[in-house]
């Protein structure tokens, strides 16, 4: 199948979206399809303080519509310059980044115009936000004028189904973390069996370590890290009341907050409340090899969000080996999270059911391989050429104008799974 493709994508910041977009140009080799990337925007409010702009992970052609932030470019101008793009664009698929903003109705109508075929990406569920009729309405219209659907996993394909959106103009999934340059799962499990090592207890004869009384390993204290922005629909409030509703049985703990955003004061006010003062560590913004480290350590990683469309976090803990609690408003629990396995499933805003399952994690994980592999093994099948290969699949089935796919197997096979 030949032909061309333009997709648009809010912002250059998505690191993880610039290695699918990457994995796809890669794709070239093999197929016929010519793929045009257009960033509209450098990054977003709310992503500054949180990381830089790293261009080298878009390893691929792309044109950069605007400097700085979305936010900042006015709506008039911004209108003008997408309309532009797609009445000017020889592609035969136009894929919209969102179908929230008026802009994007506007990419939509010009595509109708042109007689463009249209898809759009679509990263919400229906847990994610509360339903609204007159909100529902205008995007059962727009999906009711798209022809392809590129989504994070089960749920956001069963919200757009909710909405109106056939399930054989639907493919997922379309997500997958940025990975660390170099990254193998061989040496990530090496790792995070080094980093969780029990700590050798000092024995009593200095001169003889190897002695047969010699004192069993202690194992580690117990270790829990959030990654993400610092902000209301994370579910912070509720990790620290149920940290500390459990700092009392479990003395040796720390909870550690990796992350920037507008809760960050008061969250340091209410540790100081709560006399978490030393158990509680806010790391700031925490990147790189040094986010690497905070995965390798932890006992697990904790996302109690009330409101995630998926969850990136927890593709790049279990890809560190490091289970993950999460909330079930998670996008990703059906996929990422098999309970007991790679992870625990609790209600949003559930204090006592959370702490119940961080006492609980530190038991069912202590098998540090077991644990690691499940969650290495799992994660393999959501990297970014399996996204890709998603994508290219949907536009694929666009250019040859059908709207029913094959169903890719890794996708029906946990689609399977969590039905069960």
């Amino acid at each position: 199948m030949s032909g061309s493709v333009t997709i648009f994508h809010n912002v250059v910041w998505s690191r993880h979206k610039g290695q699918v977009f990457s994995a796809l140009h890669r794709l070239h080799g093999q197929g016929s399809i010519r793929y045009t990337v257009v960033q509209i925007a450098e990054t977003e409010h709310m992503r500054l303080g949180f990381s830089e702009v790293d261009y080298s992970v878009h390893q691929y052609p792309m044109r950069q519509l605007f400097e700085g932030c979305y936010e900042d470019v006015p709506r008039w101008k911004m209108t003008l310059r997408l309309v532009g793009e797609v009445l000017c664009s020889d592609s035969r698929v136009v894929v919209l980044p969102g179908y929230h903003l008026p802009e994007f109705w506007a990419m939509l109508l010009a595509c109708i115009v042109t007689g463009k075929r249209r898809a759009v990406f679509c990263d919400s569920t229906g847990r994610d936000r509360p339903r609204r009729l007159l909100t529902s309405l205008p995007k059962r219209l727009f999906f009711a004028l798209c022809q392809g659907y590129f989504g994070f996993g089960e749920r956001s394909r069963e919200y757009l189904e909710s909405l109106g959106a056939r399930r054989d103009r639907i493919f997922i999934p379309c997500q997958a973390a940025a990975l660390p340059a170099g990254y193998t799962p061989e040496q990530a499990l090496a790792r995070r069996l080094l980093a969780r090592a029990p700590k050798a207890a000092a024995p009593d004869a200095p001169d003889a370590p190897d002695a047969p009384d010699a004192p069993a390993p202690e194992p580690l204290p117990p270790v829990f890290l959030y990654v993400g922005r610092l902000s209301e629909e994370k579910g912070l409030d509720t990790l620290l009341q149920a940290f500390a509703s459990l700092l009392p049985s479990m003395p040796s703990a720390t909870l550690r907050l990796a992350g920037s955003g507008p809760m960050d004061e008061r969250l340091r006010e209410r540790v100081g409340a709560l006399r978490l003062d030393g158990a509680v560590m806010l790391l700031g913004s925490v990147n790189g090899a040094a986010l690497e480290a905070e995965y390798d350590r932890a006992t697990c990683l904790v996302l109690p969000s009330y409101s995630e469309p998926w969850g990136l976090v927890v593709n790049e803990a279990l890809a560190h080996g490091c289970p993950a609690v999460v909330s079930d408003n998670c996008g990703c629990v059906p996929e990422l999270v098999r309970e007991g396995e790679t992870g625990l499933v609790v209600p949003p805003r559930d204090v006592p059911a959370l702490a119940a399952a961080l006492d609980q994690a530190v038991r069912l994980f202590a098998d540090t391989r077991a644990t690691a592999l499940h969650c290495i093994e799992l994660i393999r099948r959501f990297d970014p050429a399996a996204a890709a290969t998603h994508i290219d699949r949907g536009c694929a089935s666009l250019l040859r104008g059908r709207t029913r796919a094959a169903p890719h197997p890794v996708a029906e096979a946990e689609a399977h799974r969590s039905s069960q």
